[in-house]
């Protein structure tokens, strides 16, 4: 007969932290959220893949572009470029964010000699740039011949018909450097000449870069940035078990730092052979994360298979409907207990300590806090971060507010039939996912810099001053229905709706 949990399996919002003993030396500013990504001999050896924040994108069209990569990694966490478009797409999306260089700007407001006044005024207006590099064909990399900047012209006195060959500062009268020239080295010949900017060329005079003065603050006040070994933002990959052996080599070829199979359920022969790919042609060279599972078995499953890391959740994201079509799945806040269980005894068996990542039913900040206190590594996000200008997605007015589009890969609009690869057609016969809006939230810097500050000023309730110090030292209950009623603003009539809204996401 089927077998029966005694437990039923429960979410976020049934838990609440019970706060200890705060030393005075525990302030958020002390508090660190590096975090491993791959496994590794814990106590051993050095995790060779780290998180400054314990936060990832998810793998979805709607949420993790290059634009989102790099804005994520400034930040101290990892994108998973989206696996569901073609191998050449993803490698091109990967290799933008390896190329992507910190503080080199490739000019996007550009003028060429012949343009007029009111066009560089239009073109200040649509960017709000006001260094615009000119070239000989008004692109981003032609022939260097000058810049404009406001200091170059006045509106009161011009008729706007002048060109901007007239009123340019010239190449002669500028500083420039070489296109090989170092960030530091760059900077330097700027605070030395007291330059707002300083283009970049190369041997055939062309523009390369532009760096600017503003960006070296910006830098500076970016310490968690994710760097490889050459100071090059890292990156993640989505990739299935379908055509592996044709988008892990491009991938890879392309600099991704790490992939994960983008799947539904992972508790399969289909992830497990597609690891053995990984290995048998790689070792252990390419970290690979694998998942979903919502239980111990599902993770050992994937942890002998060699996975590097392991997603738990099944139907608990705020786009998939999994568990209403097809009546599988688990409670988040349950299975991320189960799992971690899991994750630690196979720590005391084997001395390797697989990272895990709760995927899916977070809702608030505060549930990053409760995955972490009940043994994530760190989570990925959808929703939290399809809200953002550098997702993807089309920002569109809804009953006038302004949103933006989120779709599941489950979803008729995605149509990822890798991510449900049960071995059979490539194709989708019903949806596990559906089509929608999230409120629009502006720059992801502003919003994730507090949530961080929450997830912090949380740790510090509790006493801890790292994830795992916070994981040995939380204190979990289980809250009642009337609880959560009581623990939101309640038997009062709020005078102002939307500062209370904007705390939830």
């Amino acid at each position: 007969m089927a077998y029966y949990y005694d437990e039923p399996s429960r979410t976020f919002n049934e838990y609440l932290l019970v706060p200890g003993h705060t030393p005075a030396t525990c302030i958020p500013a002390s508090v660190s959220l590096k975090t491993p990504l791959v496994k590794y001999r814990k106590g051993q050896e050095e995790c060779p893949l780290t998180l400054n924040i314990p936060m990832v994108s998810a793998i979805m069209a709607a949420v993790s572009d290059d634009n989102m990569a790099v804005a994520l990694a400034t930040e101290g966490g990892l994108s998973f470029i989206y696996g569901n478009q073609t191998i050449e797409q993803e490698a091109a999306m990967v290799a933008r964010v390896k190329n992507y260089k910190a503080g080199f700007v490739e000019s996007d407001a550009n003028l060429s000699p012949d343009m007029t006044l009111n066009q560089v005024v239009e073109l200040k207006e649509a960017t709000g740039h006001s260094t615009m590099p000119v070239t000989d064909d008004g692109s981003a990399h032609g022939k260097l011949l000058g810049v404009v900047t406001e200091r170059d012209y006045r509106l009161s006195r011009m008729t706007g018909e002048e060109k901007v060959a007239e009123f340019m500062t010239p190449l002669e009268k500028l500083v420039t450097a070489s296109a090989d020239t170092s960030l530091k080295e760059a900077n330097d010949i700027i605070w030395d000449h007291k330059l707002n900017s300083l283009p970049l060329v190369d041997a055939e005079g062309k523009l390369a870069y532009m760096v600017f003065r503003k960006d070296y603050d910006n830098h500076k006040s970016n310490p968690n940035e994710m760097l490889d070994g050459h100071k090059r933002y890292m990156v993640g990959a989505g990739i299935n078990s379908r055509d592996y052996a044709e988008r892990v080599p491009a991938l890879v070829e392309a600099g991704a730092d790490v992939l994960c199979i983008d799947s539904s359920e992972g508790y399969s022969d289909w992830q497990k052979m597609t690891i053995e790919w990984v290995r048998e042609h790689y070792g252990d060279s390419v970290k690979i994360g694998a998942g979903n599972v919502v239980d111990g078995e599902g993770f050992r499953f994937l942890a002998e298979a060699g996975a590097d890391f392991v997603k738990i959740g099944i139907g608990s994201g705020s786009i998939c409907i999994t568990r209403e079509t097809k009546g599988i799945g688990r409670g988040q806040a349950t299975a991320t207990i189960e799992v971690a269980k899991a994750r630690d005894e196979y720590f005391k068996e084997t001395g390797i300590y697989v990272p895990i990542c709760s995927d899916g039913g977070i809702v608030y900040d505060h549930h990053i806090s409760l995955a972490l206190a009940m043994g994530a590594d760190f989570v990925m996000l959808g929703r939290y971060f399809a809200r953002f200008d550098e997702s993807p997605s089309a920002k569109v007015m809804v009953n006038g507010t302004y949103m933006k589009e989120y779709w599941g890969e489950g979803s008729a609009r995605a149509r990822n039939w890798g991510r449900y690869d049960l071995g059979g057609k490539k194709s989708l016969s019903f949806e596990e996912g559906v089509d929608s809006y999230v409120p629009y939230a502006g720059p992801l810097k502003d919003s994730i810099a507090v949530t961080l500050l929450k997830i912090k000023s949380t740790m510090c309730n509790c006493g801890a001053l790292t994830i795992p110090e916070f994981q040995d030292k939380a204190k979990l209950t289980v809250i009642s229905s009337t609880s959560i009623v009581e623990g939101g603003a309640h038997d009062v009539l709020l005078k102002d709706k939307a500062p209370y809204a904007s705390n939830m996401r």
